[in-house]
C-alpha cells in the first residue's frame, strides 16, 4: 500500500490524520479500517454522563420549579429555578465538548466517522426545543452501540429513543379507536372538557422516507397512515429512572391488524411496530437507499452504481449486518481510486484541523464548535429530519470558502510555537496528497501560525482524499 492509501484511510474514511498517524496506518490501511468493525467499549470520556432519563427528570423538575416560581412570585424560588436551568445547560454543553474531545483524539477515526454518519442519517435538530436535551444522548445511547451491528437493532434503538419520539411528535400520538381516544371522547360528551389528541404521522413518514425505504420506494400515503397507527402508544415516560425513558402506552395504541407495504401485521401492541421495523430494516429498498448514502459519504458525490449494488446485495444477503456492508465498500477498488474524494463539510474541516494541529484542550474544542456553526453547520441543528447535506454543492460556495480562510487563521492562532514546521505538519496531515504548490508556500511561511493557516486554507486540505 502507498502512503496515499494511508492518507485515504485516515482522511476520507477517518476523521483526519493526527501527527504520526499515517506512519502507523501505512503498512496496512485496509487492515486498520477493518479492525475497527468489531465491538468496542464506549469511549472513557463519555462514561458517567447523564442518561436521557436523567435529563428528562432534570427538565421535568425545572418545569415544576418554573411553575412554582410564577405562582408564588417568590424571589428565592425564581433564583433557584434559574440556577437549575443554568446547571442543565452547562451539563449539555459539557456533553458536546466531550463528544468533540473523543473525535479530536480518537485512534479509531473510521468508527467515529460511522457514528457521525448514522447520527446525521437519523437526524434530530435542536432548534426544536424539545430535542435539545436528547440529540447528543441519542447518539451516545442508541447509535454508538449499534454502528457495527445489525441495522434492525440500530433502527429500533433510534425510533424508540425519546429524542426521536419527541422530535417527530410520536410521544403524543393516539389511535383514533384506542381506549384513550374513546375515553377522551366520552369525557368531552359528558362535560365538554378535554382537547382532542389524535394520530400523528410524522415519525412513520420519516422512517419510510428517510430512515429506511427512501422516497421513491413506492409506498403510499395509506402505508404511512397504517404504519403510524402501528406505532401509536410509543411514547416517553416522564418519570423514568435508570437509562431507558421509552414507555409503551397500551391505552393509546390503535387496535387491530395493519397492512404496510404489502404485508399484514396482526401482532398485538408494541410488537406490531417492532415487526414492521424489522421488515423495513432488511427490505431491498432500504438496502439500496442506505447503501447509496454510505457510498456517497465515503467514495464520492456520485458513487459507482455497481458499488452501490454490491453493497445492497451484501445488505440483503446478511439481513442488514452493517460490517458486511462496510467490508464490501472497503474491499472495492473504486473506493481507493485517486478520484474518490469528498469535499469537507464544516464539521469535517474543523475536526480534521483540530486533529492535524494537535489541538484538544477545552478552549480549542469550544472554538472548533463555534467555527463550525459560523461555517453553516451548527452542531445537531440541520433544521430538518433529512440531516445536513452530503455533497460538495452544499458547502462549497464562495462565501463559505472565504469564511474557511478566516476559520483557518483562527485555528492556526491557537497553535503554540513548539519548533514544528508548517511543512512537517502538512506532510503529517496530508501525506502524498500534499501538492507541490502548497508545500512551497509552507516552506516560505514566516511563522508557524502563518504556515498552518495556509495549510488549513489550502485546496488540498478542503478535500477528504
Amino acid at each position: 500500500m502507498t502512503l496515499l492509501s494511508a492518507t485515504s484511510a485516515a482522511n476520507r474514511f477517518g476523521l483526519g490524520a493526527r501527527p504520526g498517524e499515517l506512519q502507523r496506518i501505512d503498512p496496512d490501511p485496509r487492515g486498520w479500517l477493518l479492525a475497527q468493525l468489531g465491538p468496542a467499549p464506549a469511549p472513557a470520556a463519555l462514561a458517567g454522563l447523564p442518561s436521557s432519563a436523567d435529563y428528562l427528570g432534570q427538565y421535568r423538575r425545572l418545569q415544576q420549579m418554573r411553575r412554582q416560581a410564577r405562582q408564588s412570585g417568590d424571589g428565592d424560588a425564581k433564583a433557584a429555578q434559574m440556577q437549575a436551568g443554568q446547571l442543565l445547560r452547562q451539563g449539555l454543553q459539557r456533553e458536546l465538548l466531550l463528544r468533540q474531545q473523543v473525535a479530536a483524539t480518537a485512534d479509531d477515526g473510521f468508527r467515529e466517522r460511522l457514528v457521525r454518519f448514522w447520527s446525521n442519517h437519523f437526524a434530530i435538530s435542536v432548534d426544536k426545543r424539545v430535542a435539545a436535551l436528547f440529540a447528543a444522548p441519542m447518539e451516545r445511547e442508541a447509535i454508538r452501540p449499534h454502528v457495527n451491528g445489525r441495522f434492525a437493532d440500530l433502527l429500533l434503538a433510534v425510533e424508540r429513543h425519546p429524542g426521536m419520539l419527541l422530535y417527530l411528535d410520536n410521544a403524543q400520538s393516539v389511535g383514533d379507536d384506542s381506549r384513550a381516544a374513546l375515553l377522551a371522547e366520552r369525557r368531552r360528551q359528558r362535560n365538554g372538557q378535554g382537547g382532542r389528541r389524535g394520530l400523528n404521522e410524522n415519525l412513520a413518514r420519516e422512517i419510510l422516507e428517510l430512515h429506511t425505504l427512501g422516497v421513491d420506494a413506492g409506498y403510499t400515503q395509506q402505508d404511512v397512515t397504517e404504519f403510524a397507527r402501528a406505532i401509536t402508544g410509543w411514547s416517553v415516560d416522564p418519570n423514568a429512572g435508570g437509562s431507558d425513558a421509552f414507555r409503551f402506552r397500551p391505552a393509546a395504541h390503535e387496535p387491530g391488524a395493519r397492512r404496510v407495504f404489502g404485508k399484514t401485521y396482526r401482532q398485538d401492541g408494541e410488537r406490531q411496530g417492532v415487526a414492521i421495523l424489522h421488515d423495513l430494516a432488511v427490505h431491498p429498498a432500504t438496502a439500496r437507499h442506505v447503501s447509496l448514502k454510505l457510498a456517497r459519504h465515503f467514495v464520492g458525490d456520485d458513487p459507482p452504481p455497481a458499488l452501490v449494488q454490491r453493497m445492497a446485495r451484501a445488505w440483503v444477503d446478511s439481513e442488514g449486518d452493517l460490517p458486511s456492508v462496510y467490508r464490501v465498500l472497503l474491499d472495492d477498488p473504486a473506493a481507493w481510486q485517486p478520484g474518490a474524494r469528498k469535499f469537507k463539510n464544516p464539521d469535517d474541516f474543523c475536526l480534521s484541523a483540530l486533529r492535524a494541529c494537535g489541538l484538544g484542550v477545552e478552549s480549542d474544542l469550544a472554538l472548533g464548535l463555534r467555527l463550525q456553526a459560523q461555517l453553516g453547520q451548527p452542531l445537531f441543528q440541520p433544521r430538518s429530519p433529512a440531516g445536513f447535506g452530503d455533497v460538495a454543492a452544499d458547502w462549497g460556495g464562495p462565501d463559505a470558502l472565504f469564511k474557511r480562510v478566516q476559520a483557518a487563521q483562527a485555528l492556526a492562532n491557537r497553535l503554540p510555537d513548539t519548533g514544528t514546521t508548517p511543512l512537517a505538519l502538512g506532510q503529517a496531515a496530508l501525506g502524498e496528497a500534499l501538492d507541490a504548490q502548497t508545500a512551497t508556500a509552507l516552506r516560505r511561511a514566516e511563522s508557524i501560525q502563518q504556515g498552518v493557516a495556509l495549510l488549513l486554507a489550502s485546496p488540498a486540505f478542503q478535500w477528504r482524499t
